[in-house]
């Protein structure tokens, strides 16, 4: 498949991606010490979802647009909810949807610290300008996987790794998982997020067996708007989390059910949040 960010922005997976991005990025912000974020695949930064070719699929309409339509969303999502309505101040209605490297960005104290990658010339000049305004922020023009030893360890010494590749060749999964396992030898207490889509069951199980165990742990979670099928479109995603903050995935499985119920779209919608491999 291929998921390029503009076509899907705002959509179902953009939600639970965004959403458990903030709630790590809130969490390393509890503590004074600065961080570190490498976003591997960042895309453009941002989308016009009034424009091609965001509005060509329409798919913020069962996603961030439902969710800011439900009626009392949890607490945990908040942040989120924040973060979208304050790049939409002024707009009569939601148009601008920020993408991980906005999100990222906006949030970044003096002391933090963003490089976002991307490899397709088009997208990674848009990223520069949408990181321009942020001192913290440096776009990088370049192979994200490539990124990911080479620009490991952080000075900060701590910090996260975002991995979300448009998934264009068969072997994406064994290209994500050897990047996680080769940024863990070089950042072994760093925080890992890997997304993925589910569509087929067999390859993403192959996948989760193949990741290494950090002491830190290793979770799945997981949002299905409705029963994933190989040929049809995408409707559940993941998110592999190594070295998790600490109550993460806790409070992320709290939450879940209330998201599942919000953006279902068929017979299958669910979501869940479990440890692989539990903190040593």
């Amino acid at each position: 498949m291929n998921y390029r960010h503009a076509y899907h922005a705002g959509n179902f997976a953009d939600v639970l991606k965004h959403w458990v991005l903030l709630s790590i990025l809130d969490r390393l912000a509890a503590k004074a010490k600065p961080y570190f974020v490498l976003d591997s695949h960042a895309g453009a930064g941002f989308y016009d979802l009034a424009r091609e070719p965001s509005g060509r699929t329409g798919e913020a309409d069962g996603g961030v647009r439902r969710l800011l339509a439900a009626p009392a969303p949890p607490d945990g999502f908040a942040p989120y909810f924040a973060a979208v309505r304050a790049l939409n101040e002024g707009e009569p209605s939601l148009r601008w949807y920020p993408g991980s490297p906005y999100l990222t960005a906006a949030r970044l104290r003096p002391q933090d610290r963003l490089i976002a990658c991307d490899l397709e010339g088009g997208e990674g000049a848009v990223l520069a300008e949408t990181l321009a305004p942020f001192k913290g922020a440096k776009a990088h023009l370049g192979d994200g996987y490539a990124a990911v030893p080479s620009m490991l360890p952080p000075e900060e010494r701590r910090g996260l790794v975002l991995i979300d590749p448009p998934f264009e060749r068969r072997d994406e999964f064994q290209r994500m998982g050897r990047a996680a396992a080769l940024g863990l030898k070089h950042f072994a207490t760093g925080i890992f997020a890997l997304w993925h889509p589910i569509k087929d069951r067999a390859a993403v199980d192959a996948y989760l067996q193949a990741l290494p165990r950090p002491k830190g742990g290793l979770a799945q979670i997981e949002l299905a708007v409705a029963t994933p099928t190989a040929d049809g479109p995408l409707t559940a995603c993941g998110l592999t989390l190594l070295n998790p903050p600490f109550g993460l995935v806790e409070a992320i499985e709290a939450d879940l059910p209330w998201l599942a119920e919000t953006l279902a779209q068929g017979p299958g919608a669910a979501g869940s949040a479990r440890w692989l491999a539990e903190p040593a």
